[in-house]
C-alpha cells in the first residue's frame, strides 16, 4: 500500500479549491473548436493510492491538433485542421499513428492527451510536454498524467508520426520543402509534430488553467531525441524553456550513438533509403505513393539497417537502428551533435538527462562466454585492448566476464553524460544535471530496466500497480523522482518548487559543473550525488571516446 505521510499537505490543498467550478463542468474553447473533458479521478482511486478523497483533475483525451496525414497530406508538415462548431467529448484516446507494432491505428492520428488540475482557467499552472518512445502511442499507463497534475503541472502526452511516416525523405519532397520554407528540407515530419503540439500550448493552455510561458518538454529513448531535438532546432525558439532527457543523451565520441534511438542519419542517405522504398512499393513518384494505403505503406515502414551499415559491436549494445528517423536536413535539423556541442544549442535551457542501470548493453540477464567476451572487446578497443581488460578482467570465468560487461557498459554510459555535461557549459550557460537511474520495480526479472523509471517519475504508479506488485518503498522512491520532476516543470530546479511532500527533506541534486567534477545522481534506490565511474575507468574511457569519429 502506498504511504501517506503527505496526506495531510495534499489534503488541504485540495481542499481550499476544490469547492470551486470545476473545468470537468466546462466547454472549453481551442483554436479549433469547444472541448469537454470529464473528472479524472474517482474517490476510491484518490484514496487508494494518494491518501486524500478529492481532487481538481480534468482530464481531456483525444484532442486534435493537425489535420489527418493521410493521402495528399503525407509527408508533409501538419496542416490546419477544420475547425468544429459542436462541443468535442475529450473522453477517449484517440487512433494511433500508423505502426506494425500496435491496433487501432490511423493516419488521422495527431491528437493530444491533458490532465489539469487547474481549479479554473486563471490558474497558470507549468506544462510538461511529454515524447514517448519510437512506435509507441500516447495512451500508455506509464505516462498516464493524473499524478503530475496532483503536484500541479499540466502533463500533455500526443501522438506523433514515426518510421516511413515521419522520416521519408525523396528529391520531390525536398522540392515540396524549398517551396514552403525556402530550404531543401524533407525527412522531419514527426519532429514538427511535436513543434506543432507546442505550438497549439502556445495558442490554447491558457484556457485549460496552463502558463504559455512556462513549458517544458520531456521524453524518453527516441522521445528524448526529440527533446534533444527540440534544444538544438532554432525552430522551437520561444516554445519551450527546459528539456527532460531520458535514456538520451551521450557523449557525441560514443560510437553506440549511431545504433540507439536517439540516430539520426544524413540527408544523402536518407534519400537512398527513400528510394529504395519507393521502388519497393512498385511506384515512381510521391504522388503515387500517396495513392497507395496506409496498409501498403506499413510495408517495410520499420525496416532496420542491416550490419553492413553499422558496427556488430555497436549493434550488440544498441541493436540496429530504424531506416527511417530523423534528418540532418540543415533546417529542422540544422547540425550535428558533435557541432551543436562545440558550438552551443540553439535554445541554451537548463536540461536533465540520463540512464538506467540496465541498458545500452547491461542488464541483469547477460550471458557471455569468455570467448565472446574478448572478442567482443578486442574488437571493440583495439589496441586499447590490454588497457581494458586489466580494468574488466574476466579471469577465465563467465560470471566474471558477465560482470565485467555490465561494469563496462555502465561505466560508459555515465562517463558519456558526465563528459557532455562538462563540455556543454564551454559554450552554453543553462544548468546541466544528470542522473542514475538504479531501482528495479518489482515483480520482474529485467532490473532497472529501459523505460523502468518513467513511472516513478511521473508519478503514474497509481495506473500501473496491477501490473507490478509496488511496496511502500516503491512509494517513497515515486515521490521523489516526481517531486524533482514537477519542481523542473515550475523552477527550472529539481531542487525547488514546493512539488516534495514525503518524509523529510529532499536531497539535494547538483548541477553538473564546469570544472568536470566526476559526479552524478543517482536516484532510485538511493538519492545521492556519486562518482560516475573509477579515475583509472574515466581516463580510459575518454582516451578511447576521443579516438573515435563524432557524431
Amino acid at each position: 500500500m502506498p504511504p501517506f505521510f503527505f496526506k495531510g499537505l495534499a489534503s488541504v490543498a485540495l481542499g481550499a479549491t476544490v469547492a470551486q467550478a470545476q473545468l470537468w463542468d466546462q466547454i472549453i474553447q481551442t483554436n479549433y473548436g469547444p472541448v469537454q473533458g470529464f473528472k479524472y479521478f474517482n474517490e476510491s482511486t484518490l484514496e487508494k493510492f494518494f491518501g486524500i478523497s478529492e481532487s481538481n483533475v480534468t482530464a481531456f483525451l483525444g484532442i486534435p491538433f493537425a489535420a489527418d496525414t493521410g493521402y495528399q497530406n503525407r509527408w508533409k508538415p501538419p496542416q490546419p485542421r477544420e475547425p468544429w462548431n459542436e462541443t468535442l467529448k475529450a473522453t477517449k484516446f484517440g487512433p494511433r499513428c500508423p505502426t506494425d507494432e500496435s491496433s487501432y491505428i490511423s493516419e488521422d492520428c495527431l491528437s493530444l492527451n491533458l490532465w489539469t488540475n487547474a481549479g479554473s482557467a486563471d490558474a497558470k499552472l507549468p506544462v510538461m510536454v511529454w515524447n514517448q518512445g519510437s512506435d509507441e502511442t500516447s495512451d500508455k499507463s506509464w505516462w498516464y498524467g493524473g499524478g503530475m497534475a496532483l503536484k500541479d503541472v499540466i502533463l500533455i502526452t500526443f501522438n506523433r508520426r514515426d518510421d516511413v511516416f515521419g522520416y521519408l525523405s525523396h528529391p520531390e519532397l525536398n522540392a515540396e520543402g524549398l517551396a514552403v520554407t525556402g530550404h531543401n528540407t524533407s525527412g522531419n515530419y514527426g519532429v514538427l509534430d511535436q513543434l506543432e503540439v507546442l505550438k497549439w500550448v502556445k495558442k490554447n493552455i491558457a484556457n485549460f488553467g496552463g502558463d504559455p510561458d512556462r513549458v517544458v518538454v520531456a521524453g524518453q529513448s527516441f522521445g528524448s531525441s526529440q527533446v534533444y531535438h527540440a534544444v538544438n532546432s532554432p525552430l522551437f525558439k520561444g516554445y519551450f524553456r527546459g528539456g527532460i532527457s531520458q535514456s538520451g543523451i551521450r557523449y557525441p565520441y560514443d560510437p553506440l550513438l549511431a545504433g540507439l534511438a536517439t540516430s539520426y542519419v544524413n540527408m544523402s542517405t536518407a534519400l537512398v533509403h527513400g528510394a529504395d522504398y519507393i521502388a519497393a512499393h512498385n511506384v515512381s513518384s510521391i504522388a503515387e505513393l500517396r495513392t497507395l494505403s496506409m496498409e501498403e505503406l506499413l510495408v517495410g515502414s520499420q525496416d532496420r539497417v542491416n550490419s553492413t551499415w553499422i558496427s556488430w559491436v555497436t549493434a550488440l549494445s544498441a541493436g540496429y537502428p530504424l531506416i527511417f528517423k530523423p534528418v540532418l536536413d540543415d533546417y529542422v535539423l540544422p547540425s550535428k551533435y558533435i557541432e551543436t556541442l562545440i558550438n552551443g544549442p540553439a535554445n541554451d535551457v537548463p536540461v536533465i538527462t540520463g540512464n538506467t542501470k540496465d541498458e545500452s548493453g547491461a542488464g541483469p540477464s547477460t550471458d557471455y562466454t569468455v570467448e565472446e567476451y574478448e572478442n567482443y572487446t578486442s574488437h571493440k578497443y583495439g589496441d586499447l585492448y590490454n588497457r581494458y581488460i586489466k580494468l574488466y578482467p574476466d579471469n577465465g570465468n563467465q560470471s566474471t566476464a558477465d560482470m565485467s560487461w555490465n561494469a563496462a557498459a555502465r561505466d560508459a554510459s555515465l562517463v558519456g553524460s558526465w563528459a557532455y555535461a562538462t563540455e556543454w557549459y564551454k559554450a552554453a550557460s543553462a544548468p546541466f544535471y544528470t542522473y542514475y537511474w538504479t531501482h528495479a520495480p518489482p515483480g520482474q526479472n529485467q532490473g532497472a530496466f529501459h523505460q523502468s523509471e518513467i513511472m516513478y517519475a511521473l508519478n503514474a504508479l497509481y495506473a500501473n500497480a496491477d501490473q507490478y506488485p509496488f511496496t511502500e518503498a516503491d512509494y517513497e522512491i515515486q515521490e521523489k523522482m516526481s517531486a524533482y520532476w514537477a519542481n523542473f516543470a515550475k523552477t527550472l530546479n529539481p531542487n525547488k518548487g514546493g512539488s516534495y511532500t514525503g518524509k523529510g527533506a529532499l536531497p539535494h541534486w547538483s548541477p553538473n559543473s564546469p570544472n568536470g567534477t566526476h559526479v552524478v545522481m543517482e536516484l532510485g534506490d538511493a538519492f545521492a550525488n556519486v562518482p560516475i565511474a573509477k579515475r583509472e575507468q574515466v581516463e580510459f574511457l575518454m582516451e578511447w571516446y576521443h579516438r573515435q569519429i563524432p557524431y
